[in-house]
């Protein structure tokens, strides 16, 4: 996967407005968690859309606060791990845990 690391709170006006030409997805991944950890390996390996979405990677436990800002913005509830897809500006989709599946995301595109 070629994900972009979203490090600055700053960075989520850029993904509302890249969700305007094609949806994002922002996976919130806690690396001190087996289940996160398993959840991403799975994703990766299930992933099979090129660039038909913009793929951002957000580290929970060195961006706590850009979490709570997502989850303030999107009206979103904070989980761990979460995966959320964005377009036009607005969540159309949000799994966590073992309900993460990069096959889902098909009929987002």
């Amino acid at each position: 996967m070629n994900w972009i690391n979203l490090t600055d709170i700053n960075q989520l006006d850029l993904i509302i407005e890249e969700s305007k030409i094609k949806p994002v997805i922002i996976f919130k991944h806690s690396t001190r968690c087996i289940i996160s950890k398993m959840a991403l390996r799975s994703f990766e390996s299930d992933y099979n859309l090129g660039d038909a979405f913009e793929c951002y990677y957000l580290d929970l436990i060195a961006h706590r606060d850009i979490s709570n800002e997502i989850a303030n913005r999107f009206g979103i509830e904070h989980q761990s791990p979460q995966i959320l897809i964005i377009k036009n500006g607005i969540v159309i989709y949000n799994e966590s845990h073992e309900g993460i599946d990069a096959n889902v995301l098909k009929q987002y595109v």
